[in-house]
């Protein structure tokens, strides 16, 4: 009778060896908030860093100390002792065990290169260090986990070397020995050859530490995996030293959904999406909108082929249900648009468009004719209701731009004076106003404003909260045209409008007008009649 597999344990790395990659930085209060979420999530291990490297995690896991974790074990990294001669009193293996945590991770030479011309030291001192780091750390009443570093490039060179070093972990106390591809060079079927000969010699539970430096980590865990790793290690996200560490956000629906193994805690993936974001936005950094499974294109359909066979049956052009991982399913409309990518948008914010007729045609035609001339309507989808609202026949500007002036003043000893103005119309009334600003842009959205809030009081409520310029058509240099995105929100909301022109001015000033009138207009929809709202604003 054969036995289930063993339960895989996920160890999370991102707020130490992920907080070595370029441009990250974290807290302390940022690692604590990281730690609960973690946690909340459903990791095994979490690694808050090194102890006795820095100041700020000395105070994480002083910290640390007080969280009230209902799954995850905190664990300290550090190295073996860095002499044979001072184990006991050795800074590094004491600052571990005054971290308190109930598991110690230390890493050590398995690659014999590094031993001999690294350490300075022989394959007996340097079996004998590892030996003896551990065995301290073990008798102290600590779980050890044995990060076998250079592991799969020591074993290419010299795999007797590499085997002895994990023995001599496993004797000293270890409960984990932790394979790990350091220099991320090694392939898939290398992971999986040397992994199965490790688990046929070695009675511990086997893991695996990979980087991503072949873009291969995750390949490479999920190989270590089906190979016999019962151990993962990996960041949030991917985070990392050089081109980053295993992403776990990856591997972990891997495994649970292709490869069909348990976690020991993690029993849903609705969650996945929001820990990606969440990791994001406490590094404050983008999210990657490519990234698979939670990226905002993870399940983006834009041509129309796709989309008419999405619309029957999902997993026509999609590989799992997004709802398993916290995403959602997207249609995008472009110039690859047919009628079923502009039905099902439609559908989605709620209007449903006739059967028959030349309407849906018509709109087609239009959305492919502005994506030409430069519109994208991915990131804009509020200008892209705007449009089908227009063709309904249920929206009409609540107001025109009439003229528009900017005055750019630049003196060599004083700040740099932007104003624009305005005449807007409103009905059958007109508003001329001036406003300065902080740039021409920022000068004519404070003007617009202005115009408007005589008569709609309600767009003081919103604001600009992303403004992006691409310029198209580069070779044509500054005759070349440009596309503005911008993103706006009422605290609840957000939206997106664009706006192209030759004219960098206009093409804001067109993303701005449709950004207003969205807003306007949603606001309008709460009684019924555009024309009643209007009556009443002026």
């Amino acid at each position: 009778m054969n036995e289930s597999p063993k339960a895989i344990e996920l160890y999370d790395t991102t707020l130490r060896d992920g907080t070595q990659g370029e441009h990250i930085n974290l807290s302390v209060q940022d690692k604590l908030l990281i730690t609960e979420k973690l946690d909340e999530f459903g990791m095994d291990f979490i690694e808050g860093g090194w102890p006795s490297s820095n100041p700020k995690d000395e105070e994480y896991f002083l910290k640390a100390r007080t969280l009230n974790l209902a799954h995850s074990k905190l664990c300290a990294f550090g190295s073996t002792a860095r002499s044979l001669q001072n184990i006991d009193n050795d800074p590094n293996l004491l600052g571990l065990l005054q971290s308190e945590t109930p598991v110690i991770t230390i890493f050590g030479k398995t690659w014999q290169a590094h031993t001999l011309k690294g350490l300075g030291i022989s394959e007996d001192e340097n079996a004998e260090l590892i030996y003896r780091s551990v065995s301290l750390l073990h008798s102290r009443g600590r779980e050890v986990f044995f990060d076998a570093e250079h592991f799969f490039d020591g074993y290419k060179d010299n795999p007797e070397f590499a085997l002895r070093m994990l023995r001599s972990a496993a004797e000293g106390g270890a409960s984990r020995l932790v394979l790990c591809d350091t220099n991320g060079g090694s392939l898939p079927d290398e992971i999986a050859l040397i992994v199965r000969h490790v688990h046929s010699h070695i009675s511990l539970p086997v893991g695996i530490h990979s980087h991503n430096d072949g873009d291969l980590a995750v390949a490479n865990s999920l190989a270590a995996v089906i190979a016999g790793a019962t151990h993962i290690h990996g960041t949030i996200n991917g985070i990392g030293e050089r081109c980053g560490n295993a992403n776990l956000i990856s591997i972990i629906p891997n495994i649970m959904l292709k490869l069909q193994r348990n976690f020991t805690f993690l029993e849903h993936l609705s969650q996945l999406t929001a820990l990606s974001k969440f990791v994001y936005e406490i590094l404050n950094l983008p999210a990657d909108g490519k990234a698979p499974f939670v990226g905002k294109s993870a399940f983006a359909h834009k041509g129309g082929i796709h989309v008419s066979a999405v619309m029957k049956e999902s997993s026509l052009y999609e590989h799992i249900d997004p709802k398993l991982v916290g995403n959602r399913q997207r249609v995008l409309v472009s110039e690859l648009a047919g009628q079923s990518n502009i039905r099902y948008k439609a559908r989605e914010l709620g209007i449903e468009l006739p059967e028959k007729g030349d309407l849906l045609k018509n709109i087609v035609h239009h959305v492919k004719e502005l994506e030409h001339k430069g519109y994208q309507f991915d990131g804009a989808e509020a200008s892209f209701e705007l449009i089908l609202q227009r063709e309904l026949g249920s929206f009409m500007p609540f107001f025109d731009v009439l003229e528009t002036k900017i005055s750019i003043e630049s003196h060599k000893d004083a700040k740099n004076v932007d104003q624009a103005v305005l005449k807007v119309a409103v009905g059958d009334k007109t508003e001329l106003v001036a406003a300065d600003g902080d740039g021409p842009v920022n000068a004519l959205d404070k003007a617009l404003r202005k115009a408007l809030s005589r008569f709609f009081p309600q767009i003081k409520t919103i604001k600009l909260i992303d403004y992006k310029v691409r310029v198209l058509e580069e070779k044509r240099g500054t005759s070349a045209k440009v596309r503005v995105l911008i993103e706006t929100s009422d605290g609840h909301n957000t939206w997106g409008t664009v706006g192209v022109s030759t004219n960098i001015i206009e093409a804001s000033l067109h993303a701005l007008c449709d950004s207003m009138n969205y807003h306007l207009f949603s606001v309008s929809a709460a009684v019924h009649d555009r024309d009643e709202f209007l009556q009443k604003q002026l």
